[in-house]
């Protein structure tokens, strides 16, 4: 037994975030969050998620033949949706992906701005369908 063992015996683990028996907004191992109490994660430990979850998303994007091949700013983009929708989502925008493939810029952009989620998340649409349209990091 080591330290993480005992405090982890003690806490539980638990991989979502929930309410303590105090009602303070908790994750993992006992690692209180709650901003009514002085919790947060640090920059640190954001980056490191983010960097997991990029992770994540460019397996799911390398499923793809045509992914490789593009761009990094294209790359970019496709890697942002994929972190914004998630995979299972992701995958239900069969003729973006189809557009894609055949590097119709216009059809793809197309088919992101006549989706509902173009409508819901606000200026990442518009950044994201630049990125595609043009190859270049948005300003």
């Amino acid at each position: 037994m080591n330290v993480r063992d005992l405090i982890t015996a003690h806490e539980g683990e638990v991989l979502y975030a929930y309410n303590d028996s105090l009602g303070f907004l908790t994750i993992g191992v006992g690692r209180m969050i709650d901003k009514r109490m002085g919790g947060h994660i640090t920059h640190d430990e954001a980056m490191y998620l983010l960097d997991n979850d990029i992770a994540k998303c460019l397996v799911a994007a390398n499923k793809f033949s045509w992914f490789p091949k593009l761009d990094e700013v294209r790359q970019a983009a496709i890697l942002d949706l994929l972190f914004n929708l998630g995979e299972s989502k992701y995958l239900k925008f069969v003729q973006f992906n189809a557009a894609m493939s055949v590097k119709d810029y216009p059809w793809a952009v197309q088919e992101l701005q006549d989706s509902l989620w173009y409508s819901q998340v606000g200026r990442r649409g518009p950044r994201i369908c630049s990125m595609l349209m043009t190859g270049e990091w948005p300003k």
